[in-house]
C-alpha cells in the first residue's frame, strides 16, 4: 500500500475501511486492534524514518491505518458510517487542523503516527455528534 503510484495513504485508508467492514470486532476488540496498530506504527515509523533518512515517508502507512480504525471506534460499522467516517479522515488527515500539523514535528514514530490519530477522533467526533443530532439509532 506505502508503494502505491499514487494516493498511498488513501489507498491504505481504503483497505483499512473494507477490513473494518468485513471483520467482526467488538468494540474491546476494536480498541485492542488500534492499540496494537499504534504501537507498532511508533516503533515502524520512526525505524523506517532512521533507515531512509527522510521526515514521514510516504512508505509509511501504518499510520492511516490506525486513525481510519480509531475513526469509527465507538460506532457501529454500517456501510454509511464507514463510508463518512472514510471521508473525514481523510479530510482531516489532508488538511491536518490544529493540532495534528504541529504534531508532525514530534521526534520518530510519534511525529508519524499522531496527525493520523489526531484527524481519526475528529472524524469520530464529528460522525458522534451527527448521529446525535440527527437521532440516528446505535
Amino acid at each position: 500500500m506505502g508503494y502505491a503510484p499514487v494516493a498511498s495513504g488513501t489507498v491504505a485508508s481504503a483497505v483499512a475501511l473494507v477490513l473494518l467492514w468485513l471483520i467482526p470486532f467488538s468494540a474491546p476488540a476494536l480498541a485492542w486492534a488500534v492499540g496494537v496498530v499504534t504501537a507498532v506504527g511508533l516503533w515502524a515509523g520512526g525505524r523506517v524514518e532512521r533507515v531512509l533518512g527522510q521526515k514521514d515517508p510516504g512508505i509509511i502507512v501504518v499510520d492511516e491505518v490506525a486513525g481510519m480504525a480509531l475513526s469509527v471506534l465507538f460506532l457501529p460499522r454500517t456501510i454509511p458510517v464507514l463510508l463518512v467516517a472514510f471521508f473525514l479522515f481523510r479530510l482531516f488527515d489532508v488538511w491536518k487542523p490544529f493540532p495534528a500539523r504541529e504534531s508532525q514535528a514530534l521526534a520518530g514514530g510519534l511525529g508519524v503516527m499522531i496527525d493520523d490519530l489526531v484527524a481519526g477522533v475528529y472524524a469520530l467526533v464529528l460522525v458522534m455528534g451527527a448521529r446525535a443530532l440527527f437521532g440516528v439509532p446505535a
